[in-house]
Formats: structure tokens, sequence, C-alpha cells
């Protein structure tokens, strides 16, 4: 991404969708904008249709999808029974 962390684009906050990621902190969390993807909708098909997105959203949901898989297992995410918001987002690097 050019000139943008993931950090900036997606977002934690309990307040929105339950906590779930979300991008920039509109009510877009990052699993529906995968589903989308993976059913076929294409980036300008998803701006088309969501004007408030932007294609840095888009290919930050997708920066952020590639980091979640970059743990060696689910164990260990398990494991860890993560509480809070800002230990997910430590481990996930949206924080420093």
């Amino acid at each position: 991404m050019e000139n943008m962390r993931v950090a900036d684009r997606i977002t934690l906050d309990p307040e929105i969708c339950h906590g779930k990621p979300c991008i920039r902190g509109l009510r877009y969390p990052v699993e529906n904008v995968l589903e989308w993807l993976a059913g076929g909708m294409s980036i300008d098909d998803i701006l088309a249709d969501y004007e408030d997105l932007e294609r840095e959203d888009i290919l930050a949901v997708l920066a952020y999808a590639a980091r979640i898989t970059h743990v060696k297992s689910m164990n260990s995410l398990t494991a860890l029974k993560l509480t809070h918001i800002q230990d997910c987002e430590f481990l996930l690097g949206l924080v420093h």
C-alpha cells in the first residue's frame, strides 16, 4: 500500500460492529469485503456499489487478511485467550 499503513485503514472499535475489524471506523467489516471479493466482485464493482470506500481500503483489507494468515497455527491464537482489543491490535501489528 502506498504511503498508508494498514492500521490507518483497518480499525477495531468495540462500539462499531461488535469490535470486528472495519474499514476506517465505518460499518464495513473486513469479513464482508473479503466475502464480496471471494464471491467474484472486483475492486471496481465494490467501489461502484459503496461510494464511500476507496481503492486503498480494499487493498488494506487484503493486506490485513494476509497478515492474519501469518500465524503458525490457529491454536497459537486461541491458546492466548485474547480478551482485549488492544491485545489483538498488537498481535496483528496495528499498534506499536
